[in-house]
């Protein structure tokens, strides 16, 4: 069976936890699909969180292509999950977009243990559920969505 493809958000939780749950999984590599990989959140900014998987032998890469354009994040915040689909997906048919998401299917492809980041805690409120619907669709790979134990 093949390695599921992970995601998980960092809402509510510390990035000690976040790296706890990424190490117990066995996540090799980090894919951080937000737009803006900054967060007030303490250790979860791009090059905090690129050394903190660096010290559990996870590799980390920042596809900002695949995040999430600012009206899709204020249509999150709103709890309009419909218009962050409908936005999103228009997003989803630029070019940057399709060959970062070329890229993600490789990784996945090729047997990578792979985990996507983003802030929400649950999958069904952020874009990441709706790339890792793609990669399924492209790979065969059953999904998982972490949890870490909240503060």
């Amino acid at each position: 069976m093949p390695a599921p493809l992970f995601t998980i958000g960092y809402e509510q939780v510390s990035s000690a936890a976040v790296l706890d749950t990424l190490s117990a999984a066995g996540v090799e590599l980090l894919v951080d699909v937000r737009a803006v990989a900054a967060s007030r959140r303490a250790g979860f900014s791009k090059s905090h969180l690129a050394a903190g998987v660096a010290g559990r032998a996870i590799g980390y890469l920042h596809l900002r292509g695949l995040g999430t354009p600012a009206e899709g994040r204020q249509a999150a915040r709103a709890g309009h999950y419909d218009e962050l689909r409908r936005i999103y997906d228009l997003h989803l048919a630029t070019p940057t977009a399709r060959e970062q998401l070329d890229e993600l299917t490789e990784l996945v492809r090729n047997g990578r243990r792979v985990c996507l980041l983003c802030f929400e805690r649950h999958p069904e409120h952020c874009h990441r559920q709706m790339i890792a619907d793609l990669i399924c669709e492209r790979v065969d790979v059953p999904v998982e969505h972490l949890l870490a134990p909240p503060v």
